[in-house]
């Protein structure tokens, strides 16, 4: 018996792309009826296979246990019944969203008489490369395909067997609603110069959207020939000020901390104004939850069981139950620490003084600023959105949580009477 020929990544990732311009051609096209239709048949395939999903899941986590990896990124591989139906109802809730393809942004009649108008259509075919997590799998092409775009799924070797399971389920919901199974597909192989070849897929692939780790964006953003859509670092800070209302602000640090300390929007800096009367509830419950708090010699005045923190601290996205902490002059010198710091991600302020915390979110040059309220509220789903294919911090497109407005772009219709240039 042969052995099957290896495959080109290269050559593989052609072929994909080829079919995926295809597929993108026709939803394009298709009624936001058909598309919605394919989502809810998606989410009832997975809730159907939610058996099938955690056995592959199962295999996932028992080799990534087998090879180190951390608790943080098990965290993020691990599903659940609960986790699953959460996939299921993402699906659900961007099939209900207004349909972005072909909104009318804005109109204007030129005085020679021509109506000039921009609409929004796709962007075409959207690569994503990821890590971990394999809700991605469904979030990304769920949000692409309802936004016209065909997907190139790459996920990362740990979550094969989970990401096929789910890509599977998609599969079975477009083929229900009779669009193409080419709309959504994902990269067979692990071999990272499959990696490679989508970066360098210009012409086939209009947009890389990476999902993971710093060493992966650094790479994508480094390697691409094709735009990409991404944020870098998560260094999310959340700032007491003097005139925060105690209970909330030691509620609000503990939940931006600790409720999930593995995802982008986790607070990874506690700034607390030095005019701030009493800083130790807060700091004593961050450690008494189970979190490393690494503060400087004025926090470890306050809070004996915190270490020292190093220079590096202040740029470091932890992921892990880990937390930075200063005392700061004012706003003034929060504000002055995330610039110097801050990875234009999620920044928070908590007080009662309105006018301070109009100066944070008009100041802050974060893609999401927040007050009263925790930085883990960063995600598309918590912002209407459905889910999110990720969280830009660039400045061009789109910023911050990225959902089916962010997967579009628009075109200039131009209507005239028979006007010609004088």
């Amino acid at each position: 018996m042969t052995e099957a020929a290896p495959i080109d990544p290269e050559a593989l990732i052609i072929e994909m792309g080829r079919r995926a311009r295809s597929a993108a051609a026709k939803l394009a096209l298709a009624p936001t009826e058909i598309k919605a239709a394919a989502l809810a048949a998606a989410a009832a395939a997975i809730r159907e296979s939610t058996d099938a999903i955690l056995s592959a899941n199962g295999e996932d986590m028992a080799r990534g246990t087998a090879n180190g990896l951390s608790a943080a990124m098990l965290d993020r591989l691990k599903l659940t019944p609960e986790r699953i139906e959460g996939i299921a109802a993402g699906l659900e809730a961007v099939s209900r969203l207004r349909d972005p393809v072909g909104q009318e942004i804005d109109r204007d009649t030129r005085p020679n008489g021509l109506i000039l108008s921009r609409v929004r259509v796709p962007l075409g075919v959207v690569g994503i490369i990821y890590e971990s997590r394999p809700n991605v799998t469904a979030d990304a092409g769920g949000l692409a395909m309802m936004a016209g775009n065909a997907a190139i799924l790459r996920g990362g070797s740990e979550a094969r067997s989970s990401n096929r399971a789910i890509h599977q389920a998609l599969q079975q919901g477009l083929a229900a609603s009779g669009l193409p199974e080419d709309a959504i597909q994902l990269v067979p192989v692990s071999d990272r110069a499959a990696v490679g070849a989508m970066l360098a897929a210009s012409g086939l692939i209009d947009i890389i959207v990476p999902r993971g780790g710093k060493s992966l964006v650094a790479r994508v953003q480094a390697e691409a020939k094709v735009p990409v859509l991404a944020h870098l670092d998560g260094i999310v800070h959340l700032y007491i000020d003097k005139a925060a209302e105690p209970e909330m602000a030691r509620t609000i640090a503990l939940n931006a901390k600790m409720r999930r300390t593995g995802i982008c929007g986790a607070t990874e800096t506690l700034l607390i104004d030095r005019a701030f009367a009493d800083p130790a509830p807060i700091l004593s419950a961050i450690v008494d939850a189970g979190c490393e708090l690494r503060g400087t010699e004025e926090i470890r005045a306050i809070e004996p069981r915190a270490v020292a923190a190093t220079a590096e601290d202040w740029d470091t996205e932890y992921l892990d139950a880990i937390l930075s902490a200063t005392l700061v002059d004012g706003v003034e010198g929060a504000m002055t620490h995330i610039a110097t710091h801050g990875s234009h991600h999620t920044d928070a302020i908590v007080t009662q003084d309105e006018a301070t915390a109009e100066r944070f979110l008009n100041e802050v040059d974060s893609a999401i600023v927040a007050w009263n309220a925790s930085t883990q509220f960063a995600d598309g789903g918590e912002f209407g959105l459905g889910a999110e294919i990720g969280i830009a911090t660039g400045r061009l497109h789109a910023r911050g949580p990225v959902a089916l407005e962010g997967l579009t772009t628009y075109k200039w219709r131009v209507k005239g009477t028979g006007q010609v240039r004088p």
